[in-house]
């Protein structure tokens, strides 16, 4: 029996995967292809180098301090951080805090803790209130514009992936250049209303001209039995009529200036 299963190329199979990660992003071509793996590369080169400073910074630290590499280590195990502190510093820890010299800076440590807390939890119930309005948000859009949920869900994976860039410094060429046709797209369609109603005004402009010069009862003078030019009477000028060839518009051809559209 012959194997039928399809053998997708690896170029396929990547394009796959970052239509899987960017699902509101089209890939058709070479150029949207490498570009959006080389922004990827470049978000990868910044975490890796993000990666390499943090586990510089606590080799440095645990070659210099061991107890503080062991403590550290048992405390990621589930040892209590306090009887960590104890067992691996022993009376040190204790004198350290009845130092009646470091009281102030052990205060001042303590006071900076609970800010800390005190502002996480600020953050926590600001975060948590802005939350339930967006969803809010969310249900009431769907149901007023009858959105499926995969438009909402598509939307906000979109956003959110914005923020976690915006976050790294990272914008990417779609990004930009989606926030621009959101930010043009009222004049946009002001501008292309009003080229439209123009465009409508000339068209029924120019049906009367040619309604007009049907109907005149003037010989065709240049025809077979017009005689030619030779012997042909004068005919008036007739302004913007006279003037119609077929290959200007009604501003052209009346000698008018358009007037500036402000977009």
């Amino acid at each position: 029996m012959p194997n039928n299963t399809e053998v997708k190329s690896n170029r396929e199979r990547y394009t796959e995967r970052l239509k899987a990660k960017y699902p509101d992003r089209e890939f058709a071509d070479d150029e949207a292809l490498f570009g959006q793996i080389n922004d990827d590369y470049d978000g990868y080169d910044k975490e890796l180098s993000g990666y390499k400073e943090r586990e510089k910074a606590l080799s440095d630290l645990f070659a210099s301090n061991p107890q503080s590499a062991a403590f550290l280590t048992d405390w990621r195990k589930g040892e209590d951080p306090i009887i960590g502190m104890v067992r691996k510093f022993g009376d040190d820890f204790k004198a350290a805090l009845e130092d009646p010299e470091k009281q102030e800076a052990l205060a001042a440590a303590n006071k900076e803790f609970a800010e800390r807390i005190a502002q996480e939890k600020e953050y926590e119930g600001e975060y948590q209130k802005n939350l339930d309005e967006t969803l809010t948000t969310l249900e009431a859009m769907q149901q007023e514009e009858g959105l499926p949920d995969e438009d909402i869900d598509s939307a906000m994976d979109f956003l959110v992936g914005i923020v976690r860039d915006g976050i790294m410094g990272k914008f990417t060429r779609e990004s930009i250049e989606m926030a621009i046709k959101a930010i043009r797209h009222d004049s946009d369609v002001e501008a292309a209303g009003h080229e439209g109603e123009v465009k409508g005004r000339n068209s029924k402009i120019e049906e009367k001209l040619r309604k007009a010069g049907k109907n005149d009862g003037t010989a065709d003078l240049a025809g077979k039995n017009g005689g030619g030019s030779g012997g042909s009477r004068q005919m008036p000028d007739l302004g913007a009529i006279g003037r119609y060839d077929g290959t200007q518009n009604i501003w052209e051809r009346g000698g008018e200036k358009r007037k500036a559209i402000n977009r």
